[in-house]
């Protein structure tokens, strides 16, 4: 702590009390430096264990049911038309039904409205289809 005693011009001494801040700077300056070489150094890895060799092949190949929306909203299951979407639920029914589902794969016409579409994949999540894909994207780029 400081402390300078001086006269003014009138000839009366003030005091006057100042805190000298430098010497705390320097303390905290060193807490500083001490806390940062302390805190260990982070790593950021993640640990993993990763199976060891190459994996065995698939026993079979996975089944594929091909579903197309034509323009028109017209539906086709495997080159075989649904009429309604009655018949839809059922052919969905059997795709859940087996033990190993097989992947669907829903190929839309360029031309299609959107509720064709959203109906067909709405339909198959409700009933529980589990693979389900869209394949033909390559004909909406432009």
């Amino acid at each position: 702590m400081a402390m300078n005693v001086g006269t003014n011009s009138s000839g009366d001494a003030d005091v006057m009390v100042d805190i000298n801040t430098t010497p705390l700077i320097d303390v905290m300056l060193v807490l500083l430096i001490m806390l940062i070489i302390t805190i260990p150094i982070q790593t950021h890895a993640v640990k993993l264990n990763m199976p060891v060799g190459n994996p065995p092949p698939p026993s079979t190949p996975p089944t594929v049911v091909q579903i197309d929306v034509d323009f028109d909203g017209t539906i086709i299951w495997n080159g075989e038309t649904i009429p309604d979407r009655a018949q839809l639920e059922e052919h969905f029914k059997q795709v859940v039904d087996q033990p190993d589902q097989p992947e669907v794969h829903l190929r839309p016409n360029k031309l299609v409205t959107y509720k064709f579409v959203a109906m067909v994949m709405a339909t198959a999540q409700r009933l529980g289809v589990a693979k389900i894909g869209l394949v033909g994207n390559e004909q909406f780029v432009k």
